[in-house]
């Protein structure tokens, strides 16, 4: 049945017509600079050059004048200077001593670096807005705007937005932003309160703000609000077929329902809604997501004999969904078709072909995609490279594609940082790992919250529990609100610590500690087992994985603190068996 749709749907043609190159070689063949270390590790002396794999030049950065550029990183130092958002005043001092002079550029790039941390931003704002001459233009009020609401300080954003009415910088956009916020924290009525508000700004409300808030529900995952609300302003804003598009797109792509979407496009076809290209296009793209390459082919086709000019976002989706389905050749015969109508393939078209290939394991088939994609001029998206670093298998691979994507400019995200820092961390390659961390900043970017969530369970996972601790700290100094199972897990080693320092402390005097360990466990020792018995440490990881509760974390790590002779307590150690264990949670 499957391959008469597709006989119906696909011109008869051969794939090597098609353009694409025969099957190459890899990435690079030439040997990478890191190639000549059998343990593929970092060289020393990676400092942030070009010789640092992990480094890219900051184009925006670049862009700037010398002068502005280094005043950006004065301001940028100074305002990080004391990490603790008690510490206001001393930061004000700090910033008042950096020796800048404010600007729009340079308040604009150091917001943009401070995006993440909301106590430094907002510091470096005010400082910047009680120079003499200087006043926060549209741009610089927006970015401040954003990362306050970013951080759900939404009282300060709506007093700097009373500020922007009053000095006339405010505009739909503007409130537009603080609503999509409010979207992105799920708070449905502060959104729609936002929207309402626009009068009091001296802006009327209409068709296109109201779509507006439709589309940053959706985006958010709020669709059956955004449905109901579209459902209910009948009278105020006309049912229009961009309207339920937005909604649609939301069931079909946001969500990725196909339950809902049918719904949808059902009652859109009851109310009478006329369906466009765009509302083919999301059914098109959900049947593509939910892996029903049977049902793509069968809108496709209904598509094209309703009349429907297929655009370039159908054949994406299109292309995904045989890519997925692992007919690459049938793939390649619609993007030839597409070129054939004068529809030319973008990036988007090769990462809907790559994406796919690499979740199936096929690097030889993705390689081919992207050499074909450089062929013909096109820019790899951080998004193709994400694919590709996602089945990267060693670290001189990684190194490899980081290479290339400083050779073509793409620069990396928080996200590419966050894939690599966890796979580093499973390679145990901590050097990497440390120098990775340090690349953010030089890479204009700031670790957020999910950074350190991903950097602590790495370093405890792999023993390094001194490290992980600090950098819990950092996070909590920051202003970052650690995970439930984060905090379960930093906390129930420090327990295990004290616990460990205290039977030490009482060994050393002569005495004995009790430690109330399960019943197993005392089972063990009943045996004549000690702790640096092969077959105490197998079992002990048996207990560790099956045991998640707090209380069965601390009493693991308190008996792999070990004594020595001394009556010193060692640090706790992470077997390597627990390398592979994911987050610990509290059943306690």
């Amino acid at each position: 049945m499957l391959l008469r749709v597709l006989a119906r749907a696909i011109p008869l043609s051969t794939p090597a017509a098609s353009g694409f190159p025969k099957p190459l070689g890899t990435l690079l063949l030439g040997a990478s600079r890191l190639s000549v270390s059998s343990r593929d590790a970092v060289p020393d002396g990676c400092g942030g050059g070009e010789d640092d794999p992990f480094y890219f030049p900051d184009q925006h950065q670049q862009q700037l004048p010398p002068d502005v550029a280094r005043a950006v990183d004065a301001v940028v130092a100074a305002a990080e200077a004391e990490a603790s958002p008690a510490d206001a005043e001393r930061r004000r001092g700090v910033l008042e001593r950096c020796g800048a002079e404010a600007s729009e550029p340079l308040v604009v790039a150091a917001l943009a670096r401070l995006r993440n941390s909301c106590a430094a931003a907002h510091a470096a704002f005010r400082w910047a807005k009680a120079q003499p001459g200087y006043a926060p233009g549209r741009r610089a009020c927006h970015s401040m705007l954003d990362i306050l609401a970013k951080h759900r300080r939404f009282d300060a954003a709506r007093a700097l937005l009373d500020e922007m009415r009053r000095a006339s910088t405010a505009s739909p956009a503007t409130v537009l932003l603080l609503i999509r916020r409010h979207c992105a924290a799920r708070d449905v009525a502060g959104a729609v309160a936002a929207f309402h508000a626009l009068p009091t700004f001296g802006f009327r409300p209409g068709v296109a703000e109201f779509q507006g808030l439709l589309s940053a529900l959706c985006r958010y995952k709020n669709v059956q609000d955004a449905e109901h609300l579209l459902l209910s302003s009948e009278k105020e804003f006309p049912f229009e077929t961009k309207s339920f598009n937005i909604v649609l797109n939301g069931w079909c792509n946001i969500v990725c329902s196909v339950r809902e979407a049918k719904r949808f496009w059902s009652a859109m076809e009851i109310k009478g809604i006329e369906r466009d290209v765009v509302s083919y296009g999301s059914m098109i793209s959900c049947f593509s997501k939910a892996g029903s390459l049977d049902s793509v082919m069968k809108f496709f086709n209904r598509m094209k004999k309703a009349g429907i000019v297929p655009d370039r976002k159908v054949y994406n989706a299109v292309v995904y969904a045989l890519g997925k389905g692992r007919c690459v050749d049938e793939a390649k015969v619609v993007v030839q078709s597409m070129e054939e109508k004068g529809i030319a393939p973008d990036t988007a078209t090769f990462n809907s072909l790559i994406g796919p290939l690499c979740k199936a394991r096929q690097v030889q088939n993705a390689m081919e995609m992207f050499e074909a994609m450089l062929g013909r001029g096109l820019p790899p998206s951080v998004r193709t490279f994400h694919a590709l670093l996602n089945v990267a298998r060693s670290p001189s691979e990684v190194f490899d594609l980081l290479d290339k994507m400083k050779q073509l400019r793409c620069e990396p995200e928080i996200d590419t940082f966050i894939m690599l820092i966890r796979k580093f961390c499973r390679w145990k390659q901590h050097e990497s790992v440390e120098k990775l961390w340090n690349a953010m900043p030089a890479n204009g970017l700031s670790p957020d919250r999910s950074a350190y969530i991903v950097l602590i369970h790495g370093l405890f996972l792999n023993g390094r529990l001194e490290e992980a601790a600090k950098y819990y700290e950092e996070m909590k100094a920051k202003g970052f609100s650690p995970e439930e199972k984060t905090e379960a897990m930093i906390q129930a080693w420090l327990a295990g610590r004290e616990l460990a320092k205290a039977s030490a402390s009482v060994r050393s005097k002569g005495g004995s500690v009790s430690l109330r360990l399960p019943r197993r466990l005392a089972c063990c020792h009943s045996k004549g087992k000690n702790v640096g018995d092969p077959n105490y440490k197998a079992y002990n990881v048996r207990l560790f994985k099956h045991s998640r509760s707090k209380a069965s974390i601390q009493r693991y790590l308190a008996m792999n603190s070990m004594v020595d002779n001394t009556g010193r307590a060692e640090q706790p150690v992470l077997l390597p068996e627990l390398a592979g264990r994911g987050h610990c949670e509290d059943n306690s």
